[in-house]
């Protein structure tokens, strides 16, 4: 038995959960930090890494004091954060600026130009990226920082994701050549894969832009799965976070990945983590190329299976936003849309606000809305997004089962699904699947797994998660509601690549709305 803690960085905040490896979860922390748009470039989003530390601390200091236990009782610490998330640093591990966070598109043009080069060279590991490089992803951000700080390029020494760069501060490491690299960061986005020779050839960067000379030599670092260690929680950080100095740190991960696990993932599973995005996560024993999916990693989530990671640009980020132009809550908007019925609304929603992540990988689209009519309200456009989300997440479905990866269990996992049942409700009907919703929150459940591990509690990511994993509640298809959402499913499918794909083919568009308007009639029964 030990007590150990599981990090996890969200968007907004940072969640520190105690976790007695035999009893269970004791208590939690959070701490906030903000995040920084810009009015004038809506692709601009940025954070400090001091703030993340500075909330890290606050949280830990909340979650000792919640789970009523003294900081030198933890045996171990485990930290996964949002991905890509892009820090450069200088001499010593100082920031030359903020984080590039994940949802920051400011390098669309930079994702174009190495998905282009890539295809031109026909470099193999962009087919294990699904194709295209996205915005989103780490080489695009550094090239856009280079392009636009010229005045700190003589400064930079290397770039981080935000899990690597918290283990490494916190480890009390500044040499980038003795920090951790987590595969599953460097794999799923910047393009890594040992059996390729790591990260992409010199020659290939430098054809991409000569601004990337010497930059694969500078992301030196030891590359490792999560069961290796990062460190040891140097002397300075166990002051501040009120621990022992010297627990084991194990090399980090995304927290998608991590929640996966926390949420009882296994082979035959596939986990939708919603939150502000979605991450949709799978593993496999077989290592295969899906195209249009962002990622297929050996060791990404389970050290010694090959992860699969898909997803969502936006998902509660859109109905935040809907819930904001109508100057409510989507709590609010939410009350009542127990009562509504499959296709009711009439409208048919591409959830594109953000771009496309998967399949289409592409951050230029833009959300559509069809079927508006004079007397829609609010809360119609919400019910609307989230069928439009869960129609995606089947378009992603059957390109990962079409291609090898099993599906036998539906787990919706994340934030949203703990506090939005009409949201799982409408992903088993469009799925005609039964939806996993564990009992309780997993939110760095994950992390807290790989902590014990690392503090030697359990022996492997099984008998953790058999320990430590609550329960699910399953959310059956309802047999109606699946025949109405296979019809509309239909039109969105045919729709999505007919907007989403720039050589797609003339599609008859004729029919959509008569459709949707005869639905709609049909769902509130005056068809």
């Amino acid at each position: 038995m030990a007590i150990v803690a599981g990090v996890d960085f969200g968007t907004l905040s940072v969640r520190v959960t105690i976790v007695d490896t035999e009893r269970g979860r004791l208590g939690s922390g959070v701490g906030e930090f903000p995040l920084h748009r810009r009015r004038d470039d809506p692709d601009s989003a940025t954070q400090s890494h001091a703030d993340h530390m500075r909330a890290l601390a606050d949280a830990m200091q909340k979650a000792v004091s919640s789970a009523k236990v003294r900081g030198d009782q933890i045996a171990a610490l485990a930290i996964d954060t949002t991905g890509s998330s892009v820090i450069p640093v200088g001499e010593n591990l100082e920031p030359l600026n903020d984080y590039y966070l994940w949802c920051d598109h400011r390098a669309w043009r930079e994702a174009a130009l190495i998905t282009e080069t890539a295809r031109r060279q026909k470099l193999e590991v962009i087919e294990w990226c699904g194709g295209v490089y996205s915005s989103e992803w780490g080489f695009s951000k550094l090239l856009h920082w280079l392009r636009h700080n010229p005045e700190k390029r003589e400064r930079f020494v290397t770039a981080f994701e935000h899990c690597d760069m918290a283990a490494a501060v916190l480890c009390g490491i500044t040499d980038p050549e003795l920090a951790p690299r987590s595969v599953c960061a460097m794999g799923h986005k910047w393009m890594w894969n040992e059996a390729l020779g790591g990260l992409p050839p010199e020659d290939f960067l430098v054809a991409v832009d000569p601004l990337l000379r010497g930059v694969r030599a500078k992301l030196g670092g030891r590359y490792a799965t999560s069961d290796h260690p990062a460190g040891g929680l140097a002397p300075e950080w166990a002051a501040k976070l009120g621990l022992r100095a010297g627990i084991p740190i194990p090399i980090g991960a995304f927290d998608a990945h991590w929640d996966a696990v926390g949420a009882g993932a296994r082979t035959g599973d596939v986990v939708n983590v919603v939150g502000t995005s979605t991450c949709i996560i799978a593993m496999s024993d077989e290592t295969r190329l899906i195209p249009g999916v962002c990622g297929v990693v050996p060791g990404s989530v389970h050290p010694q299976k090959t992860g699969v990671e898909a997803g969502l640009s936006a998902t509660g980020d859109i109905f935040e936003a809907i819930a904001r132009r109508a100057g409510s809550t989507v709590a609010a908007l939410s009350a009542g849309l127990a009562t509504y019925k499959a296709g009711q609304t009439g409208l048919l929603r591409m959830t594109w606000d953000n771009g496309d992540r998967t399949v289409l990988v592409n951050p230029e689209l833009g959300g559509i809305t069809l079927g508006w009519n004079l007397t829609h309200a609010p809360e119609d456009e919400l019910f609307a997004a989230i069928e439009g989300t869960a129609f995606h997440t089947r378009v992603i479905f059957e390109r990962m089962e079409k291609h090898g990866v099993p599906i036998d269990r539906v787990i919706n996992g994340g934030g949203i699904p703990q506090k939005n049942n009409v949201l799982n409700q409408i992903y088993a009907n469009v799925l005609n699947k039964p939806v996993l919703i564990p009992k309780s929150d997993v939110t760095s459940l994950g992390s807290a797994i790989f902590a014990a591990l690392a503090a030697g509690a359990h022996r492997s990511i099984e008998d953790a998660q058999r320990a430590l994993c609550p329960a699910h509640r399953i959310v059956e298809p309802d047999t109606e509601s699946a025949r109405v959402y296979e019809e509309l499913y239909g039109l969105y499918r045919e729709l999505y690549f007919g907007f989403g794909k720039p050589d797609s083919a003339v599609i008859p568009v004729g029919r959509i709305l008569p459709t949707l308007r005869r639905i709609a009639a049909a769902s509130r029964g005056h068809g």
